[in-house]
């Protein structure tokens, strides 16, 4: 089972009181990876929601020809330093058609990462409204963040574009 440190290091649950992160522990699971794996790739079902406890994990868009992804292809870097705030990846379980719009990788030695699943977090949720509310209300701040780390990457871009074409 989880320890509850762990989840306390985790920024969506940090506005959670025990009793609530006990329930949560009860439904977590912590997986690791090495540099080079993939967590999940675009296009697959997102049923978890992910949180970097540990490591770095790049966010890619898969290449349409099915060419090995790269560095090159990183939308966004999740960087957790050991003991710092877990990070949160995989919201796209809470938004149909719940499929993962990027792929993730892990690009440290090691990377660990909590998953919960979502229908048994929504069904938390459903018990405890507040809990639901505290959660959702921080992924909507992640998703404002990482849709501007989007505009900030095509932005730039589109200039190298615009500068190479000189």
């Amino acid at each position: 089972m989880i320890r509850l440190d762990i989840l306390k290091k985790i920024e969506a649950l940090q506005e959670l009181n025990n009793d609530q992160l006990v329930k949560i522990q009860n439904i977590s699971q912590v997986v690791e990876f090495t540099d080079g794996n993939r967590l999940f790739r675009e296009g697959d079902a997102a049923e978890q929601v992910w949180f970097v406890v540990e490591g770095q994990v790049d966010l890619r868009f898969e290449m349409p020809d099915r060419r090995k992804t790269s560095t090159d292809h990183t939308v966004s870097s999740v960087d957790v330093p050991r003991f710092s705030v877990a990070q949160v990846l995989g919201w796209s379980c809470f938004v149909p058609p719940y499929k993962m719009r990027l792929s993730a990788y892990c690009v440290s030695p090691k990377c660990k990462i909590v998953r919960i699943d979502r229908e048994s977090l929504l069904s938390l949720f459903e018990a405890d409204t507040s809990m639901g509310y505290l959660f959702i209300s921080y992924l909507i701040k992640v998703v404002g963040y990482r849709f501007h780390q989007f505009q900030d990457e095509f932005a730039k871009n589109m200039g190298e574009d615009i500068m190479s074409g000189w």
